[in-house]
This record gives structure tokens, C-alpha cells and sequence, in this order.
């Protein structure tokens, strides 16, 4: 009989990790990782366009497969395994949530802006139609109050969500915020608590450690940090440590650190790493799937990248806001070309 697990961990690194590459999984790619993740029992696993289903677009990037086929691949070489979507609501439709239940995914994780959870209402409900796990998952989460946060999640629990995540989507959190929110949420939330974070300064591993420390039991993590920025809590390591603290992920550690070896670093187009670039999303709060879309615009108009980002921090800009990246690179490169040369 299978030992119960004290941590889900859900592994992002086929959709988070799709910003790192670009959005050029192939059906091939996902279909190898996938059926390497499902050997080792991972519980769940991500498997969409970085921006969640429908996410690909010009604005959003476009993708090298449709990811309908990426999730129908994925499915197919599950045996224990459960795969998941991610859904935004404006980005992806009832009509697209629908689909990947057909295809047979089991876990619907339906995304807003942390401020925003009213818009989720009808997705959720759906999801639990379909009979779908469904996940709240409140992005941004540095941009609310506790107290704001604790109202958004309440909000997703009564539509039917099964989880509700603090999602860090910027890596811009403290381990004593994250300590503070899931507190609150474990305070004030009947159901399961998550937490989604990303390495932009050094502190996913922490911040997840302190999350389960304060209640959390659904983690995000991506094999060799594979997720948008400087990447996510990676999920060998944090199967590693989980072992060390005694905390049953029901994963087999060694089936993890081969894949993240032998078949995930060799599809990488660069290391996984904390550039300066990175580091600046997690110290301004910017959304870090911004990174790719804001490095080709500074290269482009000849620029700082820094500035566009230090600039969309100052303005609270979020994901769904892609094109002021362009607008505000605009306006620096102007404002260059006007400034007296030195």
C-alpha cells in the first residue's frame, strides 16, 4: 500500500517552463518528459503554452505545436500520473477548457491576477462540471495585502475551487510575506492551500519550505528550475530536501535527478540560471514571463533591459499587459535619442 503523501507536488516545467524555450515543446519532447515524470510518480503534471491554454499568440508568443496535441501526447504515456492546464481567463474559453477534459486532463488550474478571482467563476464551475480537480491560483500575490489576498481566495473556495494557490509569479516575495499569506489562507480557507514560486531572487526553494511550514501541501516545482525568469522551485531538489525533512512526496528522487539530467538539460537551449535581467523581475515585482518579450525589445531598440523592467514595476503592470513592454521601451529609446549626448 502506497505511503500517503505529505506534499503534491505538481511539476510546471512542460507549461511554466515553455517561456524559458521559447513555447517550442514538441510532441516528441513532451511525450518523453512526460513518461519519464510518471515513472518516477509524479502526482501531477502541467502541460500547456506558458500563458495557459489558447496562450499562443503574437502577443503572448506563438507556439511550435498546437497544445492540444502537446496534452493528447501527454496523456497517452500516463499510467499513474494526472495531467493538469492551466486556463486564464480572457486568454483561454470555456470552448478550450472543454477540449483538454476530452483529452483527458484531470486538473483544470485556473489563473487571475491576485486582485481578480471574480472573473474565475465560470471556469471553476465548469471544471467541476467536467469533473476536474480544480485549482484557484491567484497570481502577482506580492500585489495585495494579506487581507486582500484572504477576500480573492474565499472567493475561488466558494465557486468550487478544491485548492487555492499564492502564486509568486514576479519571485518577488520574502519568506516572511510567503509565511504571512499562507498563514492567513490556512487561518481563514477550508480548503487546500498552495504555493507557486519563482527563483528571480534566489528564494523559491525557501519560500516553499516556509509554505509547507505553515500549512501548505500542493508545491509547484520544475525539473532543472525549467519555468519563466530565473525559473521555479526545481523539483528535484525540493523532492530531495522533503526527504531529508522526512515529508513523504511519494517521489522517487533518483527517477528525478536522471530525468532533470539525461532528458531535460540536453533540450535546454542555456542554463536555467539568475541572469541580471531575472534578478531585476524579482527586485522590481514584474510578471516573469515578461523576461523573453522585454530582452528582445531592449536588443531591438538598442537599450537597457533593466530600464523597461524597473519602469513596468514602477507601473504595477501584469500579466495579460504584454504590449506596454513595447510601449514603455518606446518611450525610453525616445527619451535617449532627445537626451543631449554626454
Amino acid at each position: 500500500m502506497a505511503k500517503k503523501r505529505d506534499v503534491l507536488i505538481t511539476e510546471v516545467a512542460l507549461r511554466d517552463g515553455s517561456h524559458a524555450i521559447a513555447h517550442q515543446y514538441t510532441v516528441d519532447q513532451v511525450a518523453k518528459i512526460t513518461k519519464a515524470l510518471d515513472e518516477a510518480n509524479v502526482p501531477y503534471i502541467e502541460v500547456a503554452h506558458g500563458d495557459g491554454l489558447a496562450g499562443s499568440s503574437l502577443q503572448y508568443g506563438l507556439s511550435r505545436t498546437n497544445e492540444l496535441e502537446l496534452i493528447e501526447a501527454a496523456v497517452s504515456v500516463c499510467k499513474q500520473s494526472k495531467i493538469a492546464v492551466l486556463l486564464l481567463p480572457g486568454i483561454g474559453t470555456m470552448k478550450d477548457l472543454k477540449h483538454a477534459a476530452e483529452l483527458g486532463a484531470k486538473m483544470a488550474r485556473v489563473a487571475t491576477h491576485v486582485t481578480e478571482a471574480d472573473v474565475s467563476a465560470q471556469h471553476i464551475g465548469l471544471a467541476k462540471e467536467l469533473g476536474m480537480e480544480t485549482v484557484g491560483f491567484l497570481m502577482m500575490a506580492h500585489m495585495a495585502p494579506v487581507e486582500k489576498l484572504v477576500e480573492q481566495a474565499k472567493l475561488m473556495e466558494s465557486y468550487g475551487a478544491d485548492v487555492v494557490y499564492v502564486v509568486d509569479s514576479a519571485g518577488a516575495l520574502l519568506p516572511h510575506e510567503v509565511r504571512d499569506r499562507i498563514r492567513a489562507l490556512k487561518q481563514h480557507v477550508g480548503v487546500e492551500i498552495g504555493f507557486h514560486g519563482h527563483n528571480n531572487l534566489s528564494l523559491a526553494m525557501a519560500n516553499s519550505l516556509v509554505a509547507i511550514e505553515e500549512g501548505a501541501i500542493r508545491i509547484d516545482g520544475s525539473v532543472r528550475c525549467l519555468g519563466a525568469g530565473a525559473g521555479n522551485t526545481q523539483t528535484e531538489v525540493l523532492v530531495a530536501v522533503l526527504d531529508r525533512l522526512g515529508k513523504e512526496t511519494g517521489i522517487d528522487l533518483y527517477k528525478m535527478m536522471d530525468l532533470a539530467e539525461e532528458i531535460v538539460a540536453p533540450m535546454l537551449p542555456a542554463p536555467q540560471e539568475i541572469t541580471r535581467d531575472s534578478l531585476v523581475l524579482g527586485y522590481a515585482g514584474v510578471y516573469s514571463s515578461f523576461l523573453l518579450h522585454t530582452k528582445r525589445i531592449a536588443q531591438k531598440l538598442g537599450i537597457d533591459s533593466r530600464d523597461i523592467l524597473v519602469e513596468l514595476g514602477k507601473r504595477k503592470v501584469v500579466g495579460g499587459q504584454e504590449d506596454m513592454i513595447v510601449d514603455v521601451a518606446t518611450e525610453i529609446a525616445k527619451k535617449r535619442e532627445k537626451s543631449p549626448v554626454s
